[in-house]
């Protein structure tokens, strides 16, 4: 039998307006202890964000992204929350916020390959 770990995971949202509770699901972030595993999947299609909601803004929201991306990959460039340990970056990232990119409760689960447990996840919840 495999040696099952433990990992967590949090969808990433896009709520263009807060008040209106909105949101469609563009990715996920997954994190791994035991496999020191954190990464983020998503998919920007532009067009399904603007039939959603016309009035967002698309640059603002990869830049958006792109700080997330660069926060949880520990990018020199992400900046002080990007040097912070693996856990540390994870909870930054997950925490409760009230802009357009949000993300869910965080959510637990067991897995033998955190790789493929977010690839199987991101399909699920996104595509």
């Amino acid at each position: 039998m495999h040696n099952r770990t433990l990992f967590e995971y949090a969808v990433i949202r896009v709520m263009p307006r807060v008040e209106r509770e909105e949101f469609l699901n563009i990715g996920i972030i997954l994190y791994c202890a035991k496999q020191k595993y954190l990464k983020m999947l998503y998919i920007l299609d532009e067009h399904r964000l603007q039939a959603f909601f016309a009035y967002l803004d698309i640059d603002e929201l990869k830049e958006h992204l792109c700080s997330f991306e660069r926060i949880c990959s520990a990018d020199p460039y992400g900046g002080p929350i990007a040097k912070l340990d693996m856990p540390s970056r994870f909870r930054w990232l997950t925490a409760t916020r009230s802009t357009i990119l949000q993300t869910s409760k965080v959510h637990p689960g067991l897995c033998v390959d955190a790789e493929k447990t977010a690839n199987k996840l991101f399909s699920q919840l996104v595509l």
